[in-house]
């Protein structure tokens, strides 16, 4: 009991030291090596624990909720969204201003050409879709101009916001292919993927 109090009060006095800082390189260590670089393409975690600080959802969980749940989803890239009074269009607003790693604008374009592409629709093709069938009942994507974004579904599903927040859900490029994806990842997230080794 004494060694926790005293972990406890040395933690308490190191927190300012702990404060995040810009800059810095990420390094993970992983216990798998995972087929690729590709979230939307794999279904462990093995790629999940290294690449999530590269990317961005529409939505996420609050980290600071100990349980997941539709009431404790937050803004990520969108910073609003509404429901259509019959259930079956969810409309986000995105945020302005961010930018792909490589220096693009973000747009709603990127959105729907990621659903797209977890569809199966357009011309590019993902190697493996796991998730395909989490998006049966989506019926398409448009977007309103570069910033607003709207799922129609074909029937209305409350939990539809809940597959959007998992950690699965990330948004893609429309302008780097799916195969330069599973190598070399480009997302709007907190750290830049540099190598894999």
């Amino acid at each position: 009991m004494f060694a926790r109090l005293l972990l406890a009060a040395a933690l308490s006095l190191a927190s300012p030291a702990l404060a995040q800082k810009p800059g810095g390189i990420l390094k993970a260590t992983d216990f798998d090596s995972p087929a690729s670089m590709s979230p939307l393409e794999e279904a462990t975690v093995s790629v999940a624990i290294p690449v999530t600080a590269v990317f961005n959802n529409l939505v996420m969980f609050d980290q600071h909720v100990p349980q997941n749940s539709a009431s404790s989803i937050v803004p990520d890239l969108a910073q609003s969204w509404s429901w259509n009074p019959e259930g079956t269009a969810l409309t986000m607003k995105l945020q302005q201003g961010v930018k792909w790693h490589d220096g693009q604008n973000f747009t709603a374009a990127d959105v729907k050409c990621t659903w797209d592409l977890l569809q199966g629709k357009g011309e590019a093709k993902l190697r493996v879709n796991p998730r395909k069938s989490w998006y049966r009942n989506l019926d398409e994507v448009t977007t309103n101009g570069d910033g607003e974004v709207t799922f129609h579904l074909k029937r209305p599903q409350p939990s539809f916001i809940v597959l959007l927040a998992a950690g699965w859900s990330v948004v893609y490029p429309c302008h780097v292919p799916p195969a330069q994806m599973r190598t070399h990842p480009i997302g709007t997230g907190p750290f830049k993927f540099v190598e894999f080794k």
